[in-house]
């Protein structure tokens, strides 16, 4: 089974009210099946929407599965990729010493992250592609909607 996650937030202000969208294909020998999914916050971060939309992508998952995780966020991207193996090293402290920001959602995707093969890919946002943009619109419209 082959699972693609395509993921963004929304802030309309940062802070501010947020939102996120995900897209998740899950390619199996009967076919393609997606599912999209949305949600807002009234007063959040970008950094934070970008993380749930990544969560709640995850969370639909019932079997641990190979994942490729597709964001426009470098935040979330460099996090998967490397970053939160050195915070976890360092007790979820920066190589500064300071706590890592949004902590409790990095511990949560983390433990997503570990059940499932998860590979993270950075898309350029804004720049045409296809499910980027629709997770785009999703954030968006769940960011508008609380505004």
């Amino acid at each position: 089974m082959q699972v693609e996650l395509y993921c963004d937030g929304a802030c309309l202000g940062n802070p501010g009210p947020g939102g996120w969208g995900f897209l998740l294909r899950v390619k199996t020998t009967d076919g393609v099946k997606e599912r999209e999914g949305s949600g807002a916050e009234a007063g959040t971060t970008n950094n934070k929407m970008e993380l749930t939309a990544a969560i709640e992508g995850l969370k639909l998952l019932t079997k641990p599965c190979s994942v490729a995780l597709h964001s426009d966020s470098q935040y979330v991207v460099k996090g998967i990729q490397s970053w939160i193996k050195g915070w976890k090293a360092k007790a979820w402290r920066k190589a500064d010493g300071k706590p890592v920001l949004n902590v409790e959602l990095w511990k949560e995707l983390d433990a997503l992250c570990l059940k499932h093969r998860v590979e993270a890919h950075w898309v350029k946002g804004h720049a045409g592609h296809p499910e980027n943009e629709r997770v785009d619109r999703l954030a968006s419209e769940a960011a508008k909607g609380i505004a």
